[in-house]
């Protein structure tokens, strides 16, 4: 039954997470009321992420909807900053990366409503002044505290005009890079219940075969609505957990 309840879990939380970001909203909490300890329950989301994310991403470039040149990019620069941000997190405390998280997410939210970007366009990505450092910037995030990460990836295409399915492939391949280095710090330490892990993993990987399957079917309207509700979910989550 436990086995069930965790693969149930790995389903829901990357199928949101694939589509607009947030997945941890729903896995984090789900396995912490499960008893897991927390370290375990943040290893097993960043090991089943890390496959998941490169599953969902290698079908959207089976179709050539991202090329290799913009994939390259992000994971180089996401992965920089996911090592720059494990190394910073070990000098922050808790609080201090709550609220870092929490102006992070309050400015992106802000931002969506006085940008101009959206996912109508049909730009591929560049790396410039502006995305080169938000890269770094998004990787070091996820690698020093993590929710949603993905979603500040979507804002961030969003304002380069690329396209939703373009920039879902992208915010993919960004997980899979900062989560990778995540992974195996979580492994070396033997924080991971392999059992736990092997069934969120398999429902994660589902879960993302899914949410890019659903990404399709999203109109580009709906997606910043979609974004903005994530986006205040998390928030909220955060702040009671601060306040905890």
């Amino acid at each position: 039954m436990e086995f069930l309840i965790f693969f149930i879990i790995g389903i829901a939380g990357n199928t949101v997470g694939t589509l607009v970001g947030g997945g941890g909203l729903i896995s984090l909490p789900l396995m912490l009321l499960m008893g897991l300890p927390i370290h375990s329950a943040i290893g097993a989301n960043k090991v089943s992420n890390t496959v998941s994310s490169l599953s969902s991403f290698l079908v959207i470039f089976s179709k050539k909807e991202v090329s290799a040149k913009e994939a390259l990019s992000v994971l180089i620069f996401c992965l920089g900053g996911g090592i720059l941000g494990g190394l910073t997190a070990s000098f922050l405390s808790g609080e201090t990366l709550m609220i870092l998280a929490i102006v992070l997410l309050s400015f992106a939210f802000i931002n969506s409503f006085m940008g101009k970007g959206n996912f109508d366009g049909t730009s591929t990505f560049q790396l410039n002044k502006k995305t080169i450092p938000s890269l770094v910037g998004i990787g070091m995030y996820d690698g020093m505290f993590g929710p949603g990460s993905s979603t500040l990836a979507l804002y961030l295409y969003a304002s380069e005009k690329i396209a939703y399915i373009r920039a879902v492939g992208l915010a993919r391949i960004g997980v899979f890079a900062s989560c990778f280095g995540a992974s195996i710090t979580y492994i070396s330490t033997g924080k991971i219940l392999w059992p736990v892990t092997l069934a969120l993993m398999l429902g994660a990987i589902i879960g993302a075969q899914l949410g890019v399957r659903l990404a399709r079917k999203l109109k580009s309207k709906h997606i910043t609505p979609l974004l903005r509700v994530v986006t205040v979910l998390l928030i909220v989550q955060i702040v009671i957990d601060y306040i905890k």
